[in-house]
């Protein structure tokens, strides 16, 4: 009898057990405090009793109810219109006998920001005036959605974290680069602005990228990765972990900062972090601003010049993935040997500078760094033209830094370079043999002297043989 009895309580309290665990339950990117993208069909998106009708309603839209069905592996997801930006508002949602509702949600600009220790550097790590920017965080306008550093060998559906406002306790321990972003987009927007900080120092571009993508690639699956007991380095597990469970969250655009542990792998960035991109694109479901930080003057030490070579990837990524832009931060570098600028200040409100342009359609800065457009031989000189939104260059310096010429033995030619607009002209001698080569910062660290009127720097270049 005993025994029976003891089978039938233990068999309710499965039961029991099992109808709690079918409650409605929210990712934790549905928490207190998130920012929903304004003027939007966002995805919410859950779990539930299989076969249950839930209803949905939001605060800033009272009278719609959006509906849907949980489905037979108690999975449910459904799309809620929002409005322009404010609140705070309340999402509720409701089943038969349970719900869930998020309070002090926000309606405005959502930013996914990622990459390596340069986008997860924070105020607590080291930044310039790191102390003032800290008492200075209160922003309630700002919301921060911090993914702690977890990998995980197979996608995941929710990661251990929530929403919090920026305040000086919690902008210290963020990406500084994204909240100066963030920062600089709500003063100048005027819209609450929510950055999804997925970040981990060291990390090659590779374990942000699903791994079939990396392992099914002829040249990508051949790259080689230094195995070390600080960041993960197999393909796929930041992508499954800090990533996946974001998806497919509605955002207005990504930030990323990204590459110095690349470098050795060079020749084949461009090719990975397309089909990175190509591949998150795919799962938020809309092809995404990507905005990013080329990497900057560094003592590497490297072989085969490979800093310089992930650079010029990171540039050829401009004509090879749509709605791409790059950022060059050169001219905020105080310490060649130390990887990480200091200055997130500045490199936040640059790409910020950029977003305000290209996405929001409001010029507030210069933030576009001059390129090569071609070199040619004129009458005994060899002509640099270079391209983009600027009216003219000057040099910091008496002569211009970084600028070497080359001839056809491959001798350095000691030249007198003039700057004319936004050309380059380099005298060559008679006696000299072509064809010339004309490069510039093409190295691991030099910081050159060419800025454009508004003090933006050139990007590093090289050209190809230059004979006629």
């Amino acid at each position: 009898m005993k025994s029976t009895t003891h089978l039938i309580l233990g068999m309710l309290a499965l039961t029991f057990g099992m109808e709690a665990k079918a409650q409605i339950q929210l990712p934790s990117v549905f928490s207190d405090g998130m920012v929903l993208q304004q003027n939007s069909k966002v995805a919410v998106w859950g779990w539930g009793n299989p076969s249950e009708t839930l209803m949905i309603l939001s605060g800033w839209n009272p009278g719609d109810t959006v509906r849907t069905v949980v489905d037979n592996q108690g999975r449910w997801k459904a799309e809620v219109p929002t409005g322009r930006a404010g609140g705070p508002y309340t999402l509720e949602v409701k089943g038969g006998n349970d719900s869930r509702k998020v309070s002090d949600v926000m309606l405005g600009e959502v930013w996914l920001c990622s990459g390596q220790s340069n986008m997860e550097w924070s105020a607590d790590m080291g930044i310039m005036n790191g102390e003032q920017e800290v008492k200075q965080a209160a922003c309630p306008s700002v919301r921060i959605f911090h993914n702690p550093k977890q990998g995980a060998d197979t996608p995941q559906t929710d990661c251990r974290t929530k929403w919090e406002v920026a305040t000086p306790e919690s902008m210290r321990k963020t990406s500084a680069t994204a909240y100066f972003f963030a920062r600089y987009l709500t003063e100048h927007l005027k819209v609450p602005v929510g950055i999804l900080v997925s970040a981990w120092g060291g990390t090659p571009a590779e374990v942000w990228t699903p791994a079939e993508i990396v392992e099914k690639d002829k040249i990508l699956s051949k790259n080689k990765l230094k195995d070390c007991p600080w960041w993960p380095i197999k393909p796929g597990v930041l992508y499954n972990q800090m990533i996946h469970p974001l998806v497919p969250y509605q955002i207005a655009g990504c930030i990323w900062y990204q590459g110095e542990s690349n470098h050795e792998n060079a020749p084949s960035y461009a090719r990975l972090v397309s089909k990175m991109v190509e591949s998150w694109r795919k799962d938020f479901r809309w092809d995404f601003p990507f905005y990013y930080v080329q990497i900057a003057p560094h003592t590497y030490g490297a072989k085969n010049n490979t800093p310089a070579l992930l650079r010029e990837q990171q540039e050829l990524m401009l004509s090879l993935v749509k709605s791409t832009a790059m950022i060059n931060i050169s001219d905020l570098v105080e310490n060649v040997k130390d990887i990480h600028p200091r200055n997130k200040r500045a490199i936040g409100e640059r790409l910020a500078c950029l977003a305000m342009d290209k996405v929001y359609g409001q010029f507030t800065n210069a933030y576009e760094s001059p390129h090569l457009a071609s070199a040619e031989l004129q009458r005994g000189k060899v002509v640099v033209n270079l391209e983009g939104n600027f009216s003219f260059l000057r040099s910091t310096a008496p002569n211009i830094t970084g600028l070497v010429l080359t001839d056809g033995k491959g001798d350095t030619l000691t030249v007198k370079a003039k700057i004319k607009g936004k050309q380059i002209v380099l005298p060559v001698r008679k006696q000299s043999t072509p064809p010339y080569q004309v490069s510039y910062c093409f190295d691991e660290a030099t910081i050159g002297s060419l800025r454009t009127e508004a003090g933006l720097p050139v990007l590093p270049f090289c050209t190809k043989p230059i004979e006629k």
